[in-house]
Formats: C-alpha cells, structure tokens, sequence
C-alpha cells in the first residue's frame, strides 16, 4: 500500500467512527504509532461502546489530533 492509500484508509476509518457518533476518549502514543481510543455514549451518559484504532501514519495523527482540538472546543462552549 503506499503512503497516501496509508493515510487515506486510516483517515477513513477515524471518519466512519466519527459520523457514528463516537469521540476520542483517551489517544496512547509509541514508536509504532498511535492507539486511538474513541467512545459512544448513550443518552444516560453511559459508555456504549468503545473502540481502539491503531494509526500508524504521521498525517493521520495531524488530522484526529485537529479533531480532537475541534472536540475540546466543542466542550468548553
């Protein structure tokens, strides 16, 4: 696979748990990449589900840590 069909496929995969309704919950970072830890919460504020994505490419990580800042923005208003 090369590195833009790397980038695109994980870019895609964070977007399909977005849409769904899931937020980054926790991201755990080491050489081999990032774990991403994304949540869904039911309306009694319970956890729902949960699901862990492995991110390995650089702009991948560029692009849910911009999410992550939209999503923390989201909260303080």
């Amino acid at each position: 696979m090369s590195d833009y069909q790397q980038y695109i496929a994980e870019k895609e995969k964070i977007d399909f748990f977005i849409h769904k309704g899931f937020r980054i919950k926790e991201v755990e970072e080491n050489l081999e990449g990032s774990f991403l830890v994304l949540e869904r919460r039911d309306s009694q504020k319970e956890i729902s589900h949960e699901e862990t994505l492995h991110i390995k490419h650089a702009d991948s990580r560029k692009y849910f840590a911009s999410l992550l800042i939209k999503q923390h923005q989201q909260q303080e208003n």
